[in-house]
């Protein structure tokens, strides 16, 4: 903790310096994610833990919750003000790191019995690892599996040993709770540090196979204990919006994979397993260590070359991480090698090597530097502080292993080892500081602070939205502002609200896995938003707040409506008609042109529009990349299909004529929509609204993950909620039985009929009842176990006493 302290400080960030920490998804979705965290335990929060009305104008929250949140350290955030609340998210690494270690120190105990000093001084190349300093410090919700390596290692440790199964499971279950992406990690790589402690035990075959039956059963029972945190994530990843492909782009480089086990560079192409120039010292110490039986130093060596070599090969990689490549690095499960090179780095430790021995592991570690000399990853610290560490490590162990005074000893060690983990630290942060993608975001400053008043000030959920818009200080401002916006980015983006959302117009970015808010005033009736920000260049703040008027977010449509069918709607803008139930937009042809699509060849097209004059005019389409000009307005969007959709682009007014051009230029052949150009009045948009809060309900209210609304009694037609109907709505009308609802342009749709006047739904979480249900039965299980036990143990007391 001291180390990563001082790193931090030496870097003059956060808390220690003006350099904000919030970058890429530390600032995208962790600070605002803790900041919905924080809302929802002080009571403030637009929804519960079921769902969240703040973001995608309504989405599941449980398996955000269950994934991003469940760290226990998260929850101090409700300690600190909501301004100061990225100190909290900055305790979660900070505190992850000092447990983690500490557990660490534990487990080399259990391992191999040995002084708790020199345990301790190892443990911190586990907490300081390449892994924490590259993957792990912007990650909070991934920092628990910092803790659980050591926990699944003691728990394993104890089945070994035929003692506390219950206290084991326990164990297993708070891994898995915390963090079950890295805790899956973190049991296939104890597992496998528990095979090889079963390979070296001397007990008969058969005592070993019980043992490992033990640690089984323990690890099963400890997984299905935590149910939900698998079945409700799991079902969710199922039904969302597909991620961008991942390719494995083929093993690391070697020298590049070699340069990783130094410290203080910065390059991403390996697996990041810095442990420390001690650790590494000793691990390479350890094949020479003749006090050691060959058979033992051959199968941890094997267990360490193995799983290094497991990150290199596709099958296992994908295996690592839950058979799915992972966007991003695909080496997050390092995490595991590094617990298994501090556990081989204290085995060598605690048989004391001699000086032949030492030189012989220093020899290979000034081999491994010659071999990765001309790796990117190499900087002037890794050549500082490995020499420097060699030295000054190399010399200590060697004093160590003479017989005297060891305290002052350690107390230098302990130095060598703070200096540098402290450096290496600092020198990784300074590098990837310089890189543009590593810029931090302004999440909570003035700016923030002053948007969150202005959009609270206009809250009038349920009734109406109030949204942060597209002006973007994180990917997920309405959690971090506050209000009931479009923006979400979470690996959870259910694909019926990124599809229902895109199909009205709004855009999105990473492929739907982040959605934006609707930015034309037709987008914002339908989601019924009275208030939204711009960006503004001259404005105090970077906005300006725009009011308008908009229907409620619940709204009535005639009898006879047609809901969503098989049939798709010729536009955009005829879908947005029908969902508003009014023909709002005219959809003028482009000529010349015939089709379904227009091809546009590479370079100028150039098409005649009419609509009525003084209509407004836009444009919709959305895989459009090039130069557009019509009415006076240039429009140069470039998406990358599918990664990214600006959604409707606004022109201009049309003239008096009527009629006008479009140009379209782009250095490429092109399809868009036949219709891309809508066409709709203001009055008749202003007409349309009005009715719409004529004939809607006289009440609207809204829990944590329901929502009802009260019509005028014996009203018929179709209540429109703008809320996407995702998988787990459940509605009734007029106090009937609860049914899956319809969707009109995918948002909820409930058909009244007339005997009565309100319409309620509730969001049900699909896997939480069946993840409840395997809970329980391992809780079952457990108590079982549990007072067996106790009722064994007593029987045997009994026994002795009557004796």
């Amino acid at each position: 903790m001291g180390a990563y302290c001082l790193a931090t400080a030496l870097r003059g960030t956060y808390p220690f310096g003006g350099r904000s920490r919030a970058v890429n998804d530390l600032g995208n979705q962790f600070v605002p994610f803790h900041a919905h965290l924080w809302d929802l335990l002080h009571g403030q929060g637009g929804g519960d833990l079921l769902f969240n009305w703040d973001s995608g104008y309504g989405v599941p929250f449980l398996a955000d919750f269950l994934t991003y949140l469940m760290n226990p350290f998260s929850w101090l955030v409700a300690l600190f003000p909501r301004d100061g609340l990225e100190l909290g998210v900055f305790l979660v690494t900070l505190l992850s790191i000092g447990l983690g270690t500490a557990l660490m120190t534990v487990f080399l105990d259990r391992l191999r019995p040995g002084p708790p000093w020199p345990r301790a001084i190892l443990a911190v190349g586990y907490g300081m690892s390449g892994w924490v300093t590259f993957d792990g410090w912007s990650d909070p919700m991934w920092m628990w599996g910092l803790l659980s390596c050591p926990l699944i290692g003691i728990a394993t440790d104890w089945a070994l040993h035929r003692r506390r199964w219950v206290a084991g499971t326990l164990l297993v279950t708070v891994c898995w709770a915390g963090n079950f992406y890295t805790a899956a990690m973190a049991t296939l790589g104890m597992g496998l540090v528990l095979l090889v402690r079963l390979l070296l035990d001397a007990r008969p075959p058969r005592e070993r196979g019980r043992a490992l039956l033990r640690a089984t059963g323990m690890i099963v029972t400890g997984v299905l204990l935590a149910g939900p945190v698998v079945t409700v994530p799991y079902l969710a990843s199922r039904a969302t919006q597909p991620s961008p492909d991942a390719a494995w782009d083929g093993a690391p480089d070697a020298r590049d994979y070699l340069a990783h086990l130094l410290p203080g560079g910065y390059f991403t192409s390996a697996p990041r397993a810095c442990v420390g120039i001690l650790a590494l010292l000793l691990v390479l110490t350890f094949p020479f260590l003749r006090t050691v039986a060959r058979r033992e130093r051959a199968a941890w060596c094997a267990l360490a070359v193995l799983v290094a070599l497991s990150y290199t090969w596709q099958p296992t990689v994908l295996l690592w991480h839950g058979l799915a490549m992972p966007n991003g690095s695909p080496y997050r499960a390092a995490l595991a090698l590094t617990a298994i090179l501090i556990a081989i780095a204290w085995l060598a430790l605690t048989h004391s090597p001699g000086p032949r021995e030492l030189l012989s592991g220093a020899g290979l570690l000034l081999a491994l530097l010659a071999a990765a000399s001309t790796s990117a990853y190499m900087s002037a610290a890794t050549w500082i502080l490995t020499l420097a560490g060699l030295a000054a490590s190399g010399a200590l162990l060697w004093l160590l292993h003479r017989r005297g005074p060891r305290t002052p000893l350690l107390c230098a060690l302990a130095a060598v080892v703070l200096l540098g983990t402290t450096g290496a630290a600092w020198s990784t942060s300074d590098i990837r500081d310089r890189q543009s993608f590593w810029q931090p975001r302004t999440t909570l400053d003035a700016d923030a602070l002053a948007a969150r008043s202005a959009v609270r000030a206009h809250d009038a959920w349920p009734t109406e939205r109030s949204d942060p818009g597209r002006h973007e200080f994180a990917d997920n401002d309405p959690m971090l502002l506050g209000g009931q916006g479009g923006s979400y980015y979470s690996s959870y983006v259910p694909a019926r609200t990124a599809s229902t959302l895109h199909d009205l117009g709004a855009g999105w970015e990473i492929g739907g896995r982040h959605l934006l808010s609707f930015t034309d005033p037709v987008g914002r009736a339908i989601m019924g938003i009275a208030s939204h920000l711009d960006s503004s260049a001259t404005a105090p703040h970077g906005f300006v707040q725009v009011t308008e008027d908009a229907p409620p977010v619940v709204t009535l449509r005639p009898p006879g409506m047609p809901l969503d069918s098989a049939t798709p709607d010729a536009s955009l803008f005829a879908r947005r008609n029908r969902v508003l139930g009014a023909p709002l937009y005219t959809t003028p042809p482009l000529t010349p042109g015939t089709g379904t699509t227009l091809h546009l060849p590479a370079g100028t097209s150039t098409f005649t529009a009419r609509c009525a004059p003084g209509s407004t005019a836009q444009l919709y389409a959305p895989w459009y990349s090039g130069t557009v000009r019509a009415l006076g307005v240039t429009l140069r969007p470039d998406p990358v299909r599918p990664m990214a959709n600006p959604g409707v682009l606004p022109l201009a007014d049309v003239p008096g004529g009527g009629t006008f051009t479009v140009t379209f230029a782009s250095d490429r052949a092109q399809d868009i929509p036949r219709t891309p150009l809508g066409c709709y009045q203001r009055g008749t948009l202003d007409k349309v609204v009005d009715t719409l809060k004529a004939t809607g309900p006289a009440r609207i209210t809204a829990g944590g993950h329901s929502i009802e609304a009260d019509f005028r009694p014996g009203t018929t037609g179709t209540a429109v909620i703008a809320v996407p109907a995702v998988d787990g709505w459940q509605c009734r009308a007029d106090g009937r039985a609860a049914t899956t609802p319809g969707t009109l342009g995918g948002l909820i749709a409930v058909e009244l009929a007339g005997s009565g006047s309100r319409v309620a739904c509730s969001y049900h979480t699909p896997g939480l009842k069946s993840g409840l249900a395997v809970s329980g039965l391992a809780l079952a299980t457990l108590l079982a176990v549990a007072i067996g036990g106790a009722l064994r143990t007593r029987t045997c007391r009994s026994s002795t006493g009557k004796h």
